[in-house]
C-alpha cells in the first residue's frame, strides 16, 4: 500500500479532533474485520500494561534482553504474536504520559505538565477519562498499580471511571528514598528530618478503593513492602482475569484492566525471588526479569481462562530512561532521556497483540502516540461515538493501522512539548525542532532530561531519524524544501490552541 506520510494529506474528521490519514482500502479492511468480530456479540477485553521508566531498548525484541544483561523471553514471545511498534511515543515524563493516555489530550490541554510529588496539587480535574467512557459502554474497569495522576479526591481512580483500584497514588521513590541511608543519610540519621518528611501531606500507603467510595489504606510502603508490590499487584490482576472468566462465555462482560507496574522506576528493590537473577546482577536488571515474568503470567492466565483471543494487549512504558539515576536506569539507543523531547525521552516500546485480529510477527515504524489508544480503544469497544466533542482530542484513531495487514499509521505528525514550550514535530523520518532541553554533561552528573535547561534555537534543527537516531547532525540547510511542510504543520497545531485554549495549570505545576 503506497503511502508517503510526508506528502500525503490528512482528513479533518471533526473540528475538535487531530486530523488523520484516512486510507479508504485500509479503512474498509479494518471495518470489515471489526464488524465480523462484533457480529458474534463480543467486544474485546483490553489489557494495558504500562511499565515505569522502562526504556525502548530494554526488551530483547528491541535489541536489548540478553545483550544488556536481562533476558525478556515472555515479552519477546508476545511481540512475535502481534505488532511491534518501533516509533511509539509517550510524553517526556510519567504523569503527563499517564494523563494523556487516559484523556487522549496533550499535557498543555489537561494541565498536568510534570509529576506532582510529595502531596503537591494537580490532577484530572474536569477531564473525561477512557475508564469513564468504557465503563459507560458496559465495560468492567479495573486499575492496578501506580496511578500518579493526582492524589486529590476528585482525581483518584475510583472517582474517574474505575470500578476498583488496588495500588498507590504517587511514584516509587517518593515512598522509600528518604528511608534509605544510602541515598538520604541526612534524613535517615536525623530524627527531626525523618519526622518532617513523615508529616508531609502525601499518602504513604498503597491503597484499595471501589467506585465512588473512599480509599482505604492497605499497608504503609516501606522498603521491604516496596519489594513485594509488583508481586501483590500481579496477583490482584490475575485474580481479576480469573473472576471475569467465571460466567459462561455468552454472559461475560468485557473488561478494561489497566495494570501499571512499580518497576522499574528507581530505586529498585526486586522481590527476593529475583535478586541476582539477571546476568547483569544489578537491581534494575533483576526488576526487568521480574516484570517479564509478570507479563508471562498474565498471558498464561488469559490462555488458561479462554480469554486470549478476546483480549487486545498493549505493553509500553510511560517515558524513556531516567538517566540521572544511572546505573539504576533503562536502556535506550537514542539521545538523552526522561524529561526531554529528544528521542530518548519520549520514544518507548509498544507491543500490541490481539490473536486473529492483529497480524502476527509484524513490525512497523509507523508513528504512534500513547494518546492514540484513547480513540482506538473506544473504537474497538464500539464506543467511538462517546469521544467528547466539547474539547480538543489530540489522539487519532489507529484502528485501521492495527487491524489491516501491512497497515500504515493514521498519524501524520507527532508533536513534542517540553512542559508548556513547543519543542518540535516529527513527520515520516524527519524531526524538526525549535526548542529542546540541554544534555550538556557540565549540567549534571549523569546525562538526563530533567537536569537540563530549556534552550530555543534561532534557526530550527532538522534530524533524519533513520540516518541519525541520536540527533547529532542537523540537516536543515540541505533540506530546506521540506521547511514549508514543517512550519505549516506547526502553525495548524499551535492554531488549535486558539480555538481550544489550553487548561491553565495550577501554580505548583507550572
Amino acid at each position: 500500500m503506497a503511502h508517503d506520510p510526508v506528502v500525503a494529506e490528512t482528513t479533518a474528521v471533526a473540528e475538535n479532533l487531530e486530523p488523520r490519514f484516512v486510507i479508504e482500502d485500509q479503512e474498509a479492511l479494518a471495518a470489515a474485520a471489526l464488524a465480523r468480530y462484533h457480529s458474534t456479540g463480543r467486544r474485546p477485553n483490553i489489557l494495558m500494561v504500562l511499565f515505569d521508566d522502562v526504556g525502548w531498548g530494554d526488551f530483547g525484541c528491541y535489541g536489548g534482553g540478553v545483550a544488556v544483561g536481562a533476558p525478556t523471553p515472555n515479552i519477546d514471545r508476545l511481540a512475535r504474536r502481534g505488532l511491534q511498534l518501533t516509533s511509539c511515543y509517550s510524553e517526556p515524563s510519567c504523569t503527563p504520559s499517564r494523563a494523556s493516555f487516559m484523556t487522549g489530550r496533550l499535557p498543555l490541554r489537561h494541565g498536568l505538565l510534570r509529576p506532582p510529588m510529595y502531596g503537591q496539587p494537580g490532577g484530572l480535574d474536569g477531564e473525561v477519562t477512557l475508564a469513564e467512557l468504557l465503563s459507560a459502554a458496559g465495560y468492567v474497569t479495573q486499575g492496578v498499580g501506580k496511578w500518579h495522576i493526582g492524589e486529590n479526591v476528585e482525581s483518584q481512580p475510583q472517582n474517574v471511571g474505575f470500578d476498583d483500584f488496588y495500588g498507590f497514588l504517587s511514584v516509587s521513590d517518593m515512598y522509600t528514598e528518604w528511608r534509605d541511608p544510602y541515598f538520604f543519610p541526612e534524613i535517615v540519621y536525623s530524627e527531626e528530618r525523618t519526622r518532617w518528611v513523615e508529616n508531609l501531606p502525601f499518602n504513604k500507603c498503597f491503597v484499595h478503593g471501589t467506585r465512588g467510595g473512599e480509599l482505604e489504606p492497605v499497608e504503609e510502603v516501606t522498603i521491604p513492602v516496596l519489594s513485594l508490590l509488583d508481586e501483590k499487584w500481579a496477583n490482584y490482576s490475575l485474580d481479576f482475569i480469573r473472576r471475569m472468566a467465571e460466567p459462561e462465555p455468552e454472559e461475560r462482560a468485557p473488561w478494561f484492566l489497566y495494570h501499571c507496574t512499580r518497576g522499574a522506576h528507581f530505586d529498585n528493590y526486586p522481590h527476593e525471588r529475583f535478586l541476582g537473577s539477571s546476568p547483569a546482577k544489578h537491581p534494575y536488571k533483576d526488576t526487568i526479569i521480574e516484570l517479564d515474568d509478570i507479563v508471562g503470567r498474565l498471558v498464561a492466565e488469559l490462555e488458561a481462562t479462554g480469554q486470549m483471543d478476546d483480549t487486545i494487549i498493549f505493553i509500553s512504558s510511560d517515558n524513556g530512561p531516567e538517566m540521572e539515576t544511572w546505573p539504576d536506569a533503562a536502556y535506550s539507543p537514542f539521545r538523552s532521556a526522561k524529561g526531554s523531547t529528544w528521542e530518548g525521552g519520549q520514544r518507548v516500546p509498544g507491543i500490541v497483540v490481539w490473536p486473529g485480529m492483529i497480524e502476527a510477527d509484524r513490525a512497523s515504524d509507523g508513528v504512534f502516540s500513547l494518546m492514540d489508544l484513547f480513540n482506538t480503544f473506544l473504537h474497538l469497544a464500539g464506543a467511538e461515538d462517546s469521544i467528547p466533542t466539547d474539547r480538543f482530542i489530540d489522539g487519532v484513531d489507529q484502528t485501521s493501522f492495527l487491524l489491516s495487514p501491512d497497515g500504515v499509521s493514521n498519524r501524520k505528525y507527532l508533536y513534542y512539548w517540553l512542559t508548556n514550550v513547543f519543542s518540535g514535530l516529527r513527520v515520516g523520518e524527519w524531526k524538526f525542532m525549535i526548542a529542546s532541553s540541554s544534555d550538556d554533561d557540565r549540567d549534571c552528573l549523569n546525562l538526563g532530561g530533567f537536569t537540563g535547561v530549556t534552550q530555543k534555537y534561532s534557526h530550527g534543527r532538522l534530524y533524519n531519524l533513520y540516518l541519525d537516531p541520536k540527533e547529532q547532525h542537523s540537516y536543515l540547510i540541505r533540506k530546506l524544501a521540506y521547511l514549508d511542510s514543517f512550519t505549516s504543520g506547526i502553525a495548524a497545531h499551535v492554531g488549535s490552541f486558539v480555538s481550544h485554549p489550553p487548561k491553565q495549570p495550577i501554580a505548583a505545576m507550572s
